[in-house]
């Protein structure tokens, strides 16, 4: 939102230029056609800095993304001076006509600063407040100035107070504005967490499963190397849910996702399918040991003790495992293939990890056929 505004920046900086250029040299005054030519640069750094950041983008860092916003801050607080600036100089001359037109442009400022930046309160409060109090106090000052002029003392400071209401009222919509994005982005991230997430446990759904084995298939692919697909079920885990009721079931699916999650490394992924079902994405396996590890190591992790409203329960963990490309390049091929292997695991005995054979393979490719 900040940096997508280049038409306004562009617009009220050649206004400015051009109405301070047109007093500058009416009167001869060589202090606003400094504004002028301040504002010009400043314009141009301004979009300068929109349309450098347009090619760095979302791929910044967050430190580099507050570097950009400060840029963006100083160059709003800038202009926001140099409008103060041409206010407090054009209300030393006696021009009604040409104060119209410069606190029009504080006016202007205002409004496109509160519309744009209220995300960034600081921002916005600060280079609206830089802008409009010296402009009030200007007119404030000029409102006593000797002047034989009807009502002149009066529609000054009227002036002045006017600007002063519509400064407090801008902040006022800063605080509106920024709580309902706030609310906004909020419930926006809330929607996206709903849709990819599984609700009980966090854990990633099908959904992001299939975002995140794409992924993985184009990372495995440029390095040469294997997706792990490893099908985990819970042995033990209905009579559980059964004799402790679901909330002690639910209770232990949580302390099962932790461990699961604090098992595999970080660029792996853990998924609840639904149920006691759960899918571990392992990336940059180099050979099938790598993955039989793995296993060997969740197994061990869920086979200890559980502490649940005080009591301990037991389970263990079947594993049935699919190696891409050997077992498949899709997702819901390597999903079955692993069940088949899960299936072996739980009628082997239990707590046990079993491959997707070659065998197993062909003979399904045979049965399509």
């Amino acid at each position: 939102m900040l940096f997508g505004m280049r038409l306004p920046v562009l617009g009220l900086g050649v206004v400015f230029v051009a109405v301070a250029t047109l007093f500058a040299f009416t009167w001869q005054d060589p202090i606003i056609g400094a504004l002028a030519a301040a504002a010009g640069l400043l314009t141009a750094a301004r979009l300068w800095t929109m349309q450098a950041f347009r090619r760095v983008g979302t791929a910044a860092s967050i430190s580099q993304l507050k570097c950009w916003e400060l840029r963006y801050a100083i160059g709003t607080c800038g202009f926001a001076l140099l409008l103060a600036g041409l206010n407090v100089r054009a209300l030393t001359y006696h021009q009604p006509l040409l104060h119209l037109i410069t606190v029009s442009l504080v006016f202007a400022f205002g409004a496109g600063v509160v519309s744009r930046t209220s995300v960034r309160p600081l921002i916005c409060i600060t280079s609206l407040m830089l802008a409009t109090v010296p402009t009030i106090a200007a007119l404030a000052v000029h409102a006593f100035s000797s002047d034989l002029e009807t009502l002149h003392t009066q529609l000054f400071a009227i002036q002045a107070l006017l600007l002063a209401m519509i400064t407090l009222l801008s902040l006022q919509s800063v605080g509106h504005l920024y709580r309902s994005a706030v609310q906004h982005h909020t419930t926006e991230h809330d929607m996206a967490q709903l849709a990819k997430h599984d609700a009980l446990t966090g854990l990633a759904n099908r959904l992001l499963l299939r975002e995140r084995f794409q992924d993985a298939v184009a990372h495995a692919s440029r390095r040469g190397e294997n997706v792990a697909v490893h099908y985990i079920d819970l042995d033990g885990f209905k009579a559980i849910n059964d004799h402790h009721g679901h909330p002690a079931g639910d209770l232990l699916l949580q302390q099962v996702s932790g461990r699961l999650e604090a098992t595999v490394r970080g660029e792996d992924t853990v998924a609840r399918l639904g149920g006691d079902e759960f899918v571990v994405l392992q990336t940059g396996v180099a050979q099938n040991g790598e993955a039989e590890m793995l296993a060997r190591r969740i197994i061990k992790k869920l086979s200890a003790p559980y502490a649940i409203d005080g009591t301990n329960m037991h389970i263990s963990a079947s594993i049935g495992i699919a190696m891409m490309p050997d077992a498949g390049r899709d997702l819901e091929r390597l999903l079955s293939r692993a069940d088949s292997a899960l299936y072996r695991s739980k009628h082997g005995g239990k707590a046990r990890a079993h491959f997707c054979t070659r065998e197993a393979v062909a003979g399904k490719r045979k049965a399509v056929a």
